[in-house]
């Protein structure tokens, strides 16, 4: 399969230099698709895509048209990243969620960084996810932010930003992992000998840091997935984590709290709880502390976490870290916390709270990307450039209506990689999400989820907008190009 005929955009390629020629860390890679008979790439992709229908890798989206759960989409063509690059986002996100996760126990203690005027007090407590049922508590070790999906993109001059920050109930992590598996089914001799970092210790990692964050005194801890149920667009993944770590998927009507502790039903009786991995937003959580109307939670759940008897990962509270304004403040929180300046810098953000900022994006709202601060998966956002005079004149009337809730970017143009169209491969935009866990340590997953937006010039990538995924490689030492194939493994279809 010859690749001389690969369209190149005006911006970055994670795979091919601007002169056409392979990147160093994908060379290997390229040289390994070149020895592709035409057609093989086809096949191999089809051959994923049974895969992905057979094993029931789905999602769901809300509202759709041709029905509510998908097939998740992937394409075989991974992205791939050096170990030097790597490093430096590993550090980075490090830096990251330590500096934030000082940050919400300081907004629900001491709130040092409002007296010292680092970060505007009625910024925060205006946010929407603020909770005033977190102040004066303190959770095991200290931690609130236990797992976190950091979105990355790289623009044009090659430069990784961070996009935003996912502190509540991040998705995706799942696809990550079933990603690598299909690749090493459907691709196994391309991947082979190609030195990339392993990602099956996740779940691994993943209960050792919840059994970590236990309430102190508990020796053997119970942990439990508590999941919204079947209609969740998350829900395979709910179920996927909970099977590899060997817990119990729970719904909110498994749980009672009684004597201030949490038990799930089982057909022996009752058993303890220790922690919760929660896949349910805080507003669902404990009807009797937040919303009266929640049939999801459970009863007094939040009178047990601030009384210590169970922990919850992520804790409640912990979106105020996420807000898209207060984005805007994470690098003056890493240097207020860390004494460290931010190894990955944000996207330059304006404020639509405050008078300058605000007229700056009415005035260039054809220019810049404005974002709804509290909202996920692609939803509310208007794409300046793109956009119709009707649809910036609506988006500047809720700008004026309620400014607090929106923010705007310059529109930045993501990095690209191949991408299997029909019989040829094209350039798409993607971004990246790797996962942090924090117990007693920090784990980053090597990698990620790769997002990328099928659609040819479009810049969203989200699942639920119509974007798909790759597998991400991260290579733990770059190789050569110059290492004899296999002729014959290159016929091979899985």
């Amino acid at each position: 399969m010859r690749l001389n005929h690969y369209p190149s955009l005006d911006g970055f390629d994670e795979m091919f230099a601007p002169d056409g020629r392979p990147r160093h860390s994908g060379a290997r890679f390229v040289e390994r698709l070149e020895s592709l008979s035409e057609g093989n790439l086809q096949q191999r992709q089809k051959a994923a895509e049974r895969s992905l229908q057979e094993l029931g890798i789905t999602f769901n989206v809300y509202g759709h048209s041709a029905g509510m759960e998908k097939v998740w989409p992937f394409d075989l063509l991974p992205r791939i990243i050096d170990a030097a690059e790597w490093s430096v986002v590993e550090n980075g996100l490090t830096q990251r969620i330590r500096a934030l996760n000082m940050f919400v126990d300081d907004v629900y203690n001491d709130q040092k960084i409002f007296a010292d005027g680092v970060v505007p007090k009625s910024l925060v407590l205006s946010s929407k996810t603020f909770r005033k049922q977190c102040s004066g508590f303190r959770p095991p070790k200290g931690v609130w932010c236990h797992i976190t999906g950091v979105d990355l993109i790289r623009d044009r001059d090659g430069q990784i930003y961070v996009l935003e920050d996912n502190l509540r109930c991040p998705s995706g992590v799942s696809y990550v992992l079933e990603n690598r598996e299909l690749m090493k089914r459907t691709f196994a001799h391309v991947f082979q000998g190609m030195s990339v970092a392993p990602i099956e210790d996740y779940t691994e990692q993943l209960l050792k840091m919840l059994h970590d964050c236990a309430p102190r005194g508990v020796v053997e801890p119970t942990a439990v997935v508590l999941t919204p149920g079947i209609y969740n667009s998350a829900y395979f993944e709910h179920t996927f984590l909970a099977q590899q770590m060997g817990v119990e998927l729970v719904q909110g009507s498994d749980l009672v709290v009684e004597d201030g502790y949490v038990y799930m039903t089982t057909t022996q009786g009752l058993r303890r709880v220790d922690v919760i991995y929660r896949r349910l937003d805080d507003d669902f959580l404990d009807p009797k502390c937040f919303r009266e109307d929640s049939t999801l939670g459970v009863d007094h759940l939040m009178d047990a976490w601030r009384a210590g008897h169970v922990t919850l990962a992520n804790a409640a509270g912990t979106g105020v870290a996420d807000d898209k304004a207060v984005y805007a403040y994470v690098p003056a929180i890493i240097k207020y916390y860390l004494g460290e300046d931010p190894i990955l810098p944000n996207v330059p953000t304006y404020l639509c709270s405050e008078d300058i900022q605000r007229n700056h994006v009415l005035a260039n709202l054809d220019k810049l990307v404005v974002k709804p601060t509290n909202e996920s998966g692609g939803y509310g956002i208007l794409m300046g450039p793109h956009a119709s005079a009707e649809e910036r004149a609506r988006c500047a009337d809720s700008i004026r209506a309620n400014p607090r809730e929106w923010i705007a970017q310059p529109m930045l143009s993501l990095s690209t990689v191949p991408t299997l169209v029909g019989n040829a491969l094209k350039p798409r935009h993607v971004d990246l999400r790797p996962f942090v866990l924090y117990g007693e340590d920090v784990y980053v997953m090597p990698g990620g989820l790769t997002r990328v937006a099928l659609r040819e010039g479009s810049m969203v990538v989200n699942s639920s907008q119509g974007g798909g995924s790759k597998d991400t490689w991260v290579l733990r030492n770059v190789t050569t190009a110059s290492e004899p194939l296999n002729p014959l493994a290159a016929e091979e279809v899985a």
